[in-house]
């Protein structure tokens, strides 16, 4: 047995949500999106410990799978070894089984839910910010939310000097009911610069997608 196999955890449950699992690097007014696979929401049991939890799963999995609220799943994973660059509490997602799979169709929304697109989709249809206290009270569940760890490189001269933190955001209608925006968003520089991201850099992202789109 591999080390790799003693830390797999066995996990069981429903899955809640399923949102994009993306991290952002920033440097200054510059950033760059890794599009990873998926974060899966499930209430249950990972190890001994029962509640809910987050497990990333890749591409190809949720290509097979199509995982959505509702579904009963189970499998392995690793505890993620850096908090700062995960959503996610466990990764390296493996053995996964769909034990029961959702019944009925998904409510038309918002929150928007069933079977999140293909990460090129996400992609190509670009991010709002999304005000972090209106993600977690209304959009956790939310196929369009994304909870992104961010990477910072404070220093282009120095770039292994790096800050971290959480950003939340919405691919989805630009006329949903619930979103909004919340205030602008500050990235740190060298010797005491700031960024700040206007509204004008998410109209820019969105411009090709229509009110209800």
């Amino acid at each position: 047995m591999t080390k790799a196999d003693i830390e797999k955890v066995m996990w069981l449950g429903r899955v809640v949500a399923v949102q994009p699992r993306i991290r952002l690097m920033r440097s200054f007014d510059e950033r760059h999106h890794s599009y990873q696979g998926y974060v899966l929401c499930v209430d249950g049991t990972i190890g001994d410990d029962p509640g809910e939890f987050l497990i990333a799963v890749g591409k190809a999995a949720h290509e097979k799978h199509r995982f959505q609220e509702g579904m009963e799943v189970n499998g392995l994973a690793v505890p993620a070894p850096d908090p700062r660059l995960e959503t996610a509490g466990f990764y390296k997602a493996s053995s996964l089984k769909v034990l029961k799979d959702t019944e009925g169709k998904p409510s038309a929304g918002p929150p928007f839910l069933g079977v999140p697109p293909d990460l090129e989709t996400y992609r190509s249809r670009g991010h709002r910010r999304l005000d972090a206290r209106t993600y977690e009270a209304k959009c956790t569940s939310c196929i369009w939310g994304c909870r992104m760890p961010v990477e910072m490189i404070i220093d282009h001269w120095n770039p292994s000097k790096k800050r971290y933190r959480f950003e939340t955001f919405c691919y989805g209608p630009k006329n949903c009911s619930l979103y909004r925006a919340g205030p602008t968003r500050k990235v740190p520089g060298r010797k005491g610069m700031s960024y700040t991201e206007e509204d004008w850099g998410d109209e820019d992202a969105t411009s090709h997608r229509g009110p209800d789109d």
